[in-house]
């Protein structure tokens, strides 16, 4: 399991990457391995207003079919459409195929993310 030092994490395993006033969210590797391999990716509009907490995203594998959820309020404004025509892009490097971008609306909520080292042990609990 590769966990990336430079990012926040949630419980169900999407990754938050922020860059000044926005936020890089994707699925972790955990995730990805855990789904197998990912066949289709819906994700929202740009400029959908979420909260977090919100689904976000549909994602199915040959596996299974799971909703991916937003860590962080914000507005949508970058969707990564590379993953939409190309699904099997997260299996290959779930960090650097980031999903949606947002625009945050409260920089607290990431005080209730997981740095990478608390993450990596909610994952080896799991």
């Amino acid at each position: 399991m590769n966990v990336s030092k430079d990012l926040l994490y949630t419980e169900s395993h999407e990754w938050v990457k922020v860059e000044g006033d926005k936020a890089y969210v994707g699925l972790s590797d955990f995730a990805q391995h855990a789904l197998g391999d990912i066949v289709f990716v819906e994700l929202p509009e740009v400029d959908a207003e979420l909260s977090a907490g919100d689904s976000f995203a549909a994602v199915e594998s040959v596996k299974a079919a799971s909703d991916v959820y937003i860590p962080v309020s914000g507005t949508v404004v970058e969707i990564n459409e590379a993953v939409v025509d190309d699904p099997s892009l997260l299996n290959q490097d779930a960090y650097e195929n980031w999903m949606i971008c947002v625009t945050l609306n409260d920089k607290s909520e990431l005080d209730g993310l997981m740095n990478a080292e608390a993450y990596e042990t909610h994952c080896n609990n799991q």
